[in-house]
Parts: structure tokens; C-alpha cells; sequence
């Protein structure tokens, strides 16, 4: 498996707490090559401590490894939140669903705010273990600050598509912020067909920043059709843009295939956050500093229109496989 720093490259994002423009244009840059190469990228010094990633990967391992009878008291009700077993998604194209367990938490809304009220999907409160106050702790620290990250890291992606550093803050009020905590057993050595741990897909989203631990097994491809190892790197984030920051780039930004395959024997967890905009927030193009004469190859959508579409295709396989099992 080949490993091309230069095709992920790694971006100090020191500068960009500083507010200096110098360093924040610096950073800019390296983010417009990054994006418009891989569509990925390493960043460093993101500002999230270590003891936060250190107590949301502990208690993540510790609740993954309960019995599944436990975990399933906590399976989504409402909102997509809660503990999700091994072959709830499935890849657009692939043979298998993916073989992972995964928990997801959102932005804490209560049930009378005005987004709940206009019942928008993947709005409302999260949905805990009601005997784990620690791993509530702990996930809720984690995802504050990832998002903190995450709005510091968008000054730099405005800035390298030629609008102001504060373009997409309005478009954060309330994002559609969805942090999946996501444990991958080893592989069986006997399976039937081609098992992925998440197969080749491309993210729904804005911009995905994910935390890997030191087992290994993120791949991306490159322009050649090879496989390309992103192997963990101490003290980074991984970060991609997904298909709705390429739309809204007007394709300047890529998205790009990736795979997780856990061949290591060992089990494998990573944090992922699709840091994506309020639900309504308008998604256009011609906003996004294209050069005049150059047309928009996509229609205005909402950030919420889109991702919803995305992830209801990726789970219709399992709708369809729970209305057999009750068929007469």
C-alpha cells in the first residue's frame, strides 16, 4: 500500500488562533492546493487538547465493548442519534454493508426549539446511556471542541475560495453538525464477498475532520486509481472536504473515494465529525468567489435538501431489508 505524504500533506493551523492575516493567508493556501489536489488533508496544533480526544476515545472503547443487548437499549429513536449495530449503512455500489458499530450525537436542541418545531430531520436532543454519565461527559467535551475547530478551520477554506474569512459563520447558527464515534472489529478471516469497514464512498457534507487512533486502515484514492494509505499521524486530525463543499466550490474542491479497511487483527476506533451547516442554510455557488464569466454548474440547494438526500439513498437497504422481515 503505497503512503504519499505530498498527496496528504500536513497543515500547521497554529496561525489561525492568532487572527494574524499573514499566517492566516499562509494557511489559506496550503488549504486551496490540499483541496484542489487529495481533497484531504492532515492539520496539526488544531486547539483540541489531548485529554478531551484521550476521555472520548476511552469511554467510546469502554461502551463499544459491552454486550450488544446493552448497547441496543440506546438504538436510534429519533433524530438518527444513539448506538447504530454492525450493517445499518451500506455504500452506494457496494456488496456489503459496512462492518462497524457506530454512536452518534448532534447539536443538543430541546424539543421546543424552533428547529425541532419545524421538524427537521437530525434535530432534537441526543439520546444517552442512562448509566454512563461519563461517556456523556465525554463525548459532549469532544464535541464542542471539534466544532471549535472546525468554524476556525473554515476562515481558512473561505479565505482560499476568494471570500471573506467570515463567510461561512452565518451559515453555522445551528449546524447540522452529526460526531460519530465508530468501532471496527477485526475482519473475519472467512467472510462472504468483499467486507469493508465503510467502503469506498465519498462524504455527504461541507468538511469531515476525524480523529484515527494508531491501528491504521484509512485509505484514499488517487488520480491514478491506487489506494493510498492515511496513516496516523500523532497529535493530528484528518480532515476532507465532502460532495457538498465540491458543489459549492463549483468543483474547484475535490471529493474524493476513501475506504477503512481494518485487516490489522486488532479493533480498530475512530471519531469522525461531518462539520456541515444549519439545516436551511443556502447553498449557491455563484456566493463562492467564482472569477466573472465562470458559470455554476449546479443549482442552489440547502445545505439540509442535500444531506438528507445523501443519506436517506444510503440507508434505503436497510428500510427495504426491515419491511421483508415483517412482510406476511
Amino acid at each position: 500500500m503505497p503512503q504519499t505524504p505530498d498527496y496528504i500533506p500536513v497543515i500547521d493551523i497554529a496561525g489561525l488562533a492568532s487572527g494574524d492575516p499573514a499566517q492566516t493567508r499562509r494557511i489559506a493556501d496550503q488549504v486551496a492546493q490540499a483541496f484542489a489536489g487529495s481533497g484531504f488533508c492532515y492539520i496539526r496544533n488544531h486547539g483540541i487538547a489531548a485529554d478531551i480526544i484521550e476521555d472520548a476515545a476511552r469511554e467510546a472503547m469502554a461502551f463499544f465493548r459491552q454486550p450488544l443487548e446493552e448497547k441496543l437499549k440506546v438504538a436510534p429513536k429519533e433524530s438518527v442519534r444513539g448506538f447504530n449495530a454492525i450493517g445499518r449503512t451500506k455504500m452506494a455500489g457496494a456488496e456489503n454493508p459496512d462492518y462497524k458499530e457506530y454512536y452518534q450525537i448532534g447539536l443538543e436542541l430541546p424539543r421546543d426549539d424552533p428547529a425541532v418545531l419545524a421538524g427537521q430531520p437530525l434535530r432534537g436532543p441526543n439520546q444517552w446511556p442512562a448509566d454512563n454519565p461519563a461517556f456523556e461527559r465525554a463525548l459532549t467535551r469532544y464535541f464542542a471542541a471539534v466544532a471549535a475547530c472546525g468554524q476556525r478551520f473554515l476562515r481558512a477554506v473561505a479565505l482560499s475560495l476568494g471570500v471573506g474569512e467570515t463567510f461561512f459563520a452565518d451559515k453555522y447558527d445551528k449546524p447540522l453538525q452529526r460526531t460519530q464515534c465508530v468501532y471496527y472489529p477485526p475482519h473475519p478471516v472467512q467472510g462472504a464477498g468483499e467486507l469493508f469497514g465503510v467502503a469506498p464512498h465519498t462524504d455527504y457534507g461541507c468538511v469531515t475532520l476525524l480523529w484515527q487512533d494508531d491501528v491504521g486502515g484509512l485509505e484514499v484514492l488517487d488520480p491514478s486509481g491506487a489506494w493510498v494509505a492515511a496513516p496516523p499521524i500523532p497529535g493530528t486530525l484528518v480532515v476532507n472536504i465532502g460532495d457538498l463543499l465540491a458543489r459549492w466550490s463549483n468543483d474547484r474542491y475535490r471529493s474524493t473515494l476513501h475506504r477503512v479497511t481494518n485487516r490489522s487483527g486488532r479493533e480498530r476506533l475512530s471519531i469522525a465529525t461531518f462539520y456541515d451547516p444549519d439545516f436551511v442554510a443556502p447553498v449557491n455557488p455563484a456566493d463562492l468567489g467564482l472569477s466573472r464569466g465562470t458559470a455554476s454548474a449546479y443549482e442552489a440547494t440547502t445545505a439540509g435538501a442535500y444531506i438528507m438526500g445523501r443519506i436517506n439513498a444510503s440507508q434505503k437497504h436497510q428500510q427495504a431489508a426491515e419491511a421483508a422481515a415483517v412482510a406476511p
